[in-house]
């Protein structure tokens, strides 16, 4: 990978050249790809937690309807090809963002406003885990994004270095965490199965499937127990593990991979290494399935947690290489999906909770598993792609980018589009 000067997001200020948000004519296409294809993907792995409790989801033999055949195989397309990917792809992205926004830390004015935006992105994150839905990732992005814009001006071999040492002893540390409990006392293993989760009292499953059946007052109330539960636990667990992988994702961009720069044959072997990463990922699944989805081979998967990154690396490479190679207008839905990542991600909240919690539409919730679930997952994914580039064929931001920006510059920020 070669270094390169990187086109900011934002213009850097002069006397009559204020700070900006990033004109459509100046944005990078692969950036813009791959981040809608982690946008879409990141609804493979979210969308069984809109539709059951977290109980059930950690321990998916619990699922209604028993969890085999059809519902296995469904289970393994999530778990090999999009779960850990897409977040640690997200998450990578997130960190080229605070490069893109805040420049380099002697760029005050873009510190600032870097500032600025994590402040309003934590304020969204609370809102909408509160309000919406237990699993929001925006509030411990903004928490962490505090601390790797301390190294935005980092060099990209410094920044891969750091990111890719911190990422392996985050792994290390979970693996050998989870794996010592099959030497520890039953009693030890059975606190660690409740505390995840796995083992719980049926009524108590029950009441929760109820809770989230009942009326809009008391799913709500419902949504912001299990998140008063969980966000902490998010934000200061979690916390290492990402800035690992946004520190890796600033590192490639300063590197010019996310910016579609380096050579051909980079992209080639990172695909070649993605390829090889997904078919362990696949075996270790299947030894999953066959030993019956125990506790411990659930909790651990040692090959997945280690390999993941280079899966979506290897995604990344694929689209960077499809658009250099003269496919950017079979792109350009998924391009504008990325365009409007923060819309869209808000957006599958709103569809979610809308299809499955009680007394905010259908209340489907606890009546799908996972063969149904990828037949809603396509159809959201479809309207995205759908609705992303008729959207931007008239306005130049996503409404949600639109606000958020309008926060962040303390200003009203054109959204029409100009000629």
């Amino acid at each position: 990978m070669t270094s390169t000067t990187t086109t900011p997001e934002v213009p850097i200020a002069g006397p009559a050249t204020p700070l900006a948000p990033v004109r459509g004519a100046d944005r990078l296409f692969s950036l813009d790809v791959v981040r809608g294809f982690a946008v879409l993907g990141i609804l493979a792995v979210n969308a069984m937690t809109f539709a059951h409790p977290y109980q059930v989801v950690s321990n998916t033999t619990l699922q209604p309807g028993g969890f085999e055949g059809d519902a296995v195989m469904a289970w393994q397309v999530m778990h090999v090809f999009f779960e850990d990917k897409m977040r640690t792809l997200f998450s990578m992205l997130f960190g080229a963002s605070i490069f893109l926004i805040g420049g380099e830390r002697s760029d005050k004015p873009r510190g600032r406003l870097l500032r600025s935006r994590l402040f309003w992105l934590a304020i969204f994150g609370a809102v909408h885990g509160a309000a919406f839905w237990f699993g929001d990732i925006l509030l411990l992005y903004a928490w962490t994004g505090l601390f790797v814009m301390l190294a935005r001006s980092w060099s990209a071999r410094r920044l891969l270095i750091v990111g890719v040492v911190l990422n392996l002893v985050c792994s290390a540390l979970y693996v050998a965490m989870m794996m010592s409990l099959q030497f520890a006392p039953a009693e030890a293993l059975a606190q660690a199965k409740q505390g995840s989760g796995w083992l719980s009292d049926p009524s108590a499953v029950q009441a929760l499937y109820e809770r989230f059946q009942g009326g809009a007052l008391e799913t709500t109330q419902a949504a912001f127990q299990t998140w008063l539960s969980v966000a902490p636990m998010m934000v200061i667990f979690f916390m290492p593990a990402t800035a690992a992988l946004m520190l890796i994702g600033m590192g490639l961009f300063k590197a010019g991979y996310f910016a579609g720069r380096s050579p051909t044959w980079v992209y080639l072997l990172f695909i070649a290494l993605g390829a090889g990463a997904l078919w362990l990922i696949w075996g270790e699944s299947e030894s999953i399935v066959a030993g019956g989805f125990q506790f411990l081979d659930m909790m651990v998967k040692p090959v997945n947690s280690f390999l993941a990154p280079f899966a979506s690396l290897g995604y990344a490479a694929i689209l960077i290489l499809l658009g250099r190679f003269g496919a950017r207008l079979l792109l350009h839905p998924l391009a504008s999906a990325g365009r409007m990542a923060f819309t869209n991600y808000l957006t599958q909240t709103l569809i979610m909770t809308t299809l499955f919690y009680g007394g905010r539409g259908l209340g489907w919730y606890g009546e799908y598993g996972w063969p149904e679930m990828w037949t809603i997952i396509g159809a959201v994914w479809l309207v995205q792609l759908i609705w992303s580039p008729l959207w931007l064929a008239k306005f130049s931001m996503g409404p949600l980018e639109w606000l958020w920006r309008c926060l962040t510059y303390r200003r009203w920020v054109p959204i029409t589009r100009t000629a």
